[in-house]
């Protein structure tokens, strides 16, 4: 007996495409073959280990580094939102909020008071850069992020240097943007259990994609226990216990899984 899938809403051209794409360094193959797209209001989270190129792969996908091989695809006149993985703060300089968020770029006042009000920052664009908290760096580098309106949010390890409980409410946060502006959102993350709890699709990627789908399709699959199987066990007993995989908040309270960066 065949199965058909009937789609009844046309589904959304990709905001960005990878395809095929292959980088070599140093003649060594640090991403081959990798195909990746991400569609308007759909969060991708892409995992895996130190050295799988997860860098290199946003790196490509921003037109920071042109591939090898293979075709990235951008939306025409597609905005890209992006929040590397270090904000550096150099104490010889001092930078207000304020000043940080319109490095490069323009806004009134009440545009940048209102984008703070949107990630949760109750501090003022007058506060100075450097006497913020992780946590704090966090929502002021997803603000400046935010501040073009993006089509398309990138996110590097954004949880880097935030505390449990603040990534909890980061997360909530990104989808809570997703869901009022519209926008894809591609993550970097180590973090499984966080990950495979707020995202849509996980793309596990080692030099290559190993696997992707739904978090609980992928948790399932060979390629990924290999890749995490020791920190697997919270992950799929969250599964097991939710089908639905409706975000749930009490599950959440796990040690972030602290790697270093795969640059």
């Amino acid at each position: 007996m065949q199965c058909y899938t009937v789609s009844l809403m046309p589904q959304p051209s990709p905001l960005v495409t990878a395809a095929a794409v292959t980088v070599r360094r140093h003649g060594r193959l640090i991403l081959d073959a990798v195909d990746l797209s991400v569609v308007p209001r759909e969060i991708v989270t892409v995992i895996g280990p130190n050295g799988a190129g997860k860098s290199t792969l946003i790196r490509v996908l921003l037109g920071l580094l042109p591939p090898d091989q293979g075709v990235v695809t951008r939306r025409a006149g597609l905005r890209i939102g992006y929040l590397p993985q270090q904000l550096t703060v150099d104490p010889v300089l001092p930078l207000t909020v304020g000043r940080y968020l319109t490095l490069g770029a323009r806004a009134s006042r009440a545009r940048l008071e209102s984008l703070l009000d949107e990630v949760g920052m109750p501090r003022g664009l007058d506060q100075p850069l450097d006497a913020l908290s992780g946590g704090e760096l966090r929502r002021v580098g997803l603000a400046r992020a935010l501040l073009r309106s993006p089509d398309l949010l990138v996110l590097d390890e954004p949880m880097t240097g935030v505390d449990v409980t603040g990534q909890v409410e980061l997360y909530g946060l990104i989808g809570r943007i997703r869901d009022a502006t519209g926008s894809g959102v591609l993550l970097v993350s180590h973090d499984l259990h966080l990950v495979m709890a707020r995202t849509d699709r996980v793309v596990c990627l080692d030099g290559h994609v190993c696997c992707e789908g739904r978090p609980v399709q992928v948790a399932a699959e060979p390629a990924f226990q290999r890749l995490f199987g020791e920190r697997l066990g919270d992950v799929m007993g969250l599964y097991r216990h939710r089908p639905d995989h409706h975000h749930p908040h009490h599950h959440h309270h796990h040690a972030a899984l602290e790697m270093e960066d795969d640059r």
